[in-house]
């Protein structure tokens, strides 16, 4: 459905997620080689295009992904505690050869994709090697926060993944637990008080009560918690 509307992302204060401009959403499944580590994204449940929604943010719908108003009942308290500065004067630089890997940590979804081979960090300080390259680029572009970027050191590029503008919902099995929201593509975030987020091409957001230390943003708490949202396949 066509709309006038340019995508973008809400945050209602104490509330949900507002979605708006028609922005696909789907399930987004971790999948893992033979020795456990992330490898691949596999599609998973498509939802009914619509050109609003309204996602869960305090974990407690019963309609997740979808908000049913249970967080005014709990008194859902979504306070925004993460930092507003841009990704690159968050980043620390890894250096090496042939690639530059910048790490935003507080990002960090725990998706953990840069753990394969050695780890991202490791593959960027050897990238003069041909296959350490490939593999650093690949870790560093299927980390869904953009807690880690490859750049290309002699053109200064960044090497991103071309994502159209679309909502995903992590599922990650290994772990049995429901992961963020992921948001792709360069869709602009802000909240109802009007605090602006840097637009970026992938950030992860908060899906489960609130427990994150860095809302509106993913830091991982999914996995501790053991959250899932109700679905016993795990979007498969």
């Amino acid at each position: 459905m066509p709309t006038n509307k340019k995508p973008k992302i809400l945050i209602t204060k104490d509330g949900p997620y507002l979605v708006s401009g028609n922005l696909p959403l789907a399930k987004e499944i971790i999948v893992c080689d033979a020795s456990g580590d992330p490898i691949k994204w596999v599609k998973g449940k498509k939802y009914p295009d619509r050109e609003e929604y309204l996602l869960c943010r305090c974990g407690q719908s019963k309609n997740k992904p979808f908000c049913d108003q249970t967080h005014k009942k709990i008194g859902f308290n979504g306070k925004l505690t993460a930092s507003q500065k841009k990704y690159l004067d968050q980043a620390e630089k890894i250096t090496g050869p042939d690639l530059v890997l910048t790490d935003a940590e507080e990002l960090c979804a725990l998706a953990r994709f840069c753990h394969r081979s050695g780890g991202t960090w490791n593959l960027t300080e050897n990238s003069d090697n041909k296959d350490s390259r490939k593999t650093a680029i690949e870790e560093a572009c299927n980390c869904p926060s953009g807690r880690l970027i490859a750049w290309d050191k002699k053109t200064k590029k960044a090497i991103e993944p071309k994502f159209n503008k679309s909502i995903s919902l992590v599922e990650d099995p290994q772990k049995e637990v429901s992961g963020p929201i992921w948001a792709k593509g360069g869709i602009d975030l802000e909240s109802e008080e009007g605090e602006k987020y840097e637009t970026r091409n992938r950030v992860t957001l908060c899906r489960r009560c609130g427990q994150s230390k860095n809302k509106p943003f993913c830091d991982g708490c999914h996995i501790e918690s053991g959250f899932n949202d109700g679905d016993k396949s795990l979007g498969k």
